[in-house]
């Protein structure tokens, strides 16, 4: 009886460490993607034992079995965080697996007050639930939305302009729940008759893989073509980027792009916070500064190029109290504001400023800061140097060229896996993007790979072609198939030269955004009440 009991235990451990290695083995950027449509399958089966046998304490061992799966998960494939801070990882991963098992537990607890069938729907729209709320709250760490994990088989996916990463997850859940029934179902005695019952999950993965080709093969090659160089610098972050002067800077990008530069080149564009001198340059007089009138001579030599860079900027306010949420405290009655910026500057017209509003949780901000402060202080992780809360802006703005009408969408870093907020730049005409990030933090690591990679979602999504600058690579131009054109070494000092094609048609997904995401909130909560009234409870 010790010896069953001892063998049912390990075959709940058995499956729980199943499902956690098969959802991180099919992660992007070198996992084995089709695992992703069984990976639930054991978690599920091991629920359905659980529920089954007699030894008690069900919820509590549903929660701690799923719970391992979901970390064994977030270690594979984030574990790389721990590069920056052995804290910011734990509290990630450790974070992150406790939110998926709290759906996985929710979803033990209708399945015994509502039809089996209400049950799967209710875990499918509660997970799609909870990953659009992860894109929106403070604790926002949305790097393992399920319909990111296609974002190297772009051949698969490319019906995500009208859907988002959203029908990608929506797509997984759904044959995980339908292949583990089959299995469960029938024990395929009779070929004929598992035959009958496994055509329809195979034809549910096929045929939208057939319609992602049709629709790759429609999306069209533009004539019109602009020039860009994207810059590469490779400087420490750790320790040479912020022993710079802001100057000194625009000397080093003088001599490693004029040579790359012509008067056919139309946009020039450097990485996040490549001007990051002490402070920062202070927004409130940029237009008097030495480095915006050193930039503009060299534009006089440009007329007709944009040059788009990252900046720190900051405003200085000298009062008691803070000026906002967002200030920080220098010295006695001296705060700060800092913002990490998109600047466009071009010849002889006034310079643009866009600021980053998606910020990176426990470094760029610290989430719940009125709750937070009082009791931790400015607890914030330390990513060499850049430790202090950032401002927002409110609504996403664009750079207008001044010679070719088009407009360009600067996307800083971190934003660029939120697959809704970058619409926001579409709807306001953006006719390319353009990536600014430093990816130095992580090493050489799946982190920096993968936040390329998730990039080409976002070129489907809204069929814009993506020039990407990195500070420590990997450097890139995407188009709006969401291939890979060019792109450059990672650690590697370099010039990308290359061509995109600026676009303006606006695709289902760029006007309606996450429909499934906000449809999947409203009907786990109708389920959620009726499960909580008990009319559908099973006798």
């Amino acid at each position: 009886i010790n010896f069953v009991k001892m063998f049912s235990k390990f075959k709940y451990l058995f499956f729980s460490i199943l499902s956690g290695l098969a959802l991180g083995l099919a992660w992007p950027t070198n996992g084995l993607t089709v695992l992703i449509f069984v990976a639930l399958i054991p978690l599920l089966h091991l629920e359905n034992l659980i529920r089954k046998d007699f030894d008690g304490r069900q919820a509590l061992r549903i929660f701690c079995y799923s719970y391992l799966s979901f970390l064994i998960w977030n270690l594979i494939t984030t574990w790389w965080l721990y590069n920056s801070t052995i804290y910011g990882m734990l509290f990630a991963n450790f974070c992150n697996s406790l939110f998926y098992s709290i759906i996985f537990l929710l979803f033990y607890w209708v399945k015994s007050r509502m039809p089996l069938r209400s049950a799967y729907i209710f875990l499918i729209c509660t997970w799609l639930a909870f990953e659009k709320l992860h894109l929106m709250w403070d604790f926002s760490w949305s790097w393992l939305n399920l319909g990111n994990v296609f974002s190297e088989k772009t051949k698969w996916i490319q019906w995500y302009e009208y859907t988002g990463t959203f029908g990608g997850s929506l797509w997984i859940l759904i044959l995980n729940v339908w292949i583990y029934e089959v299995i469960r179902s029938y024990h395929f005695k009779k070929l004929d008759l598992a035959i009958k019952k496994i055509i329809g999950p195979i034809l549910f993965i096929v045929i939208p893989i057939i319609f992602s080709v049709y629709l790759f093969r429609q999306i069209k090659n533009q004539e019109d073509k602009l020039q860009v160089v994207i810059m590469q610098p490779n400087i420490d972050p750790y320790d040479a980027k912020y022993q710079l002067t802001n100057i000194s800077s625009l000397k080093n990008f003088i001599r490693d792009s004029r040579a790359f530069i012509s008067n056919e080149t139309s946009y020039v564009i450097n990485p996040e916070t490549y001007f990051a001198e002490g402070y920062g340059e202070e927004l409130s007089n940029y237009e008097f500064s030495v480095l915006h009138k050193e930039i503009q001579k060299i534009l006089y030599d440009y007329p007709n190029l944009e040059f788009i860079t990252g900046i720190q900027f900051f405003n200085k306010y000298f009062q008691k109290k803070a000026p906002s949420l967002t200030a920080n405290l220098v010295r006695e009655n001296l705060w700060l504001e800092f913002y990490n910026s998109a600047l466009s500057e071009q010849f002889q017209k006034e310079f643009e400023v866009y600021h980053k509003s998606k910020l990176v949780v426990g470094v760029e901000n610290m989430p719940f800061k009125n709750f937070l402060k009082p009791l931790l202080g400015d607890v914030l992780i330390n990513l060499g140097g850049t430790v202090s809360s950032r401002v927002t802006q409110k609504n996403r703005s664009v750079f207008d060229h001044n010679h070719i009408s088009k407009k360009i969408a600067p996307i800083i870093c971190y934003e660029s896996i939120f697959g809704e907020f970058v619409t926001g730049f579409t709807k306001q005409g953006a006719n390319f993007f353009a990536i600014l990030t430093n990816d130095a933090w992580w090493g050489e690591t799946p982190g920096h790979k993968q936040l390329l990679s998730y990039s080409r979602l976002r070129a489907i999504e809204n069929r814009r072609d993506i020039v990407r600058s990195a500070n420590t690579g990997i450097s890139a131009i995407i188009n709006a198939r969401g291939e890979i054109i060019k792109k450059t070494k990672y650690n590697t000092k370099a010039v990308l030269v290359g061509e995109i094609s600026p676009r303006s048609e606006l695709t289902f997904y760029s006007i309606y955004g996450d429909l499934i995401g906000r449809w999947a909130i409203f009907i786990s909560g109708v389920l959620m009440l009726i499960a909580i009234s008990g009319r559908l409870k099973k006798i």
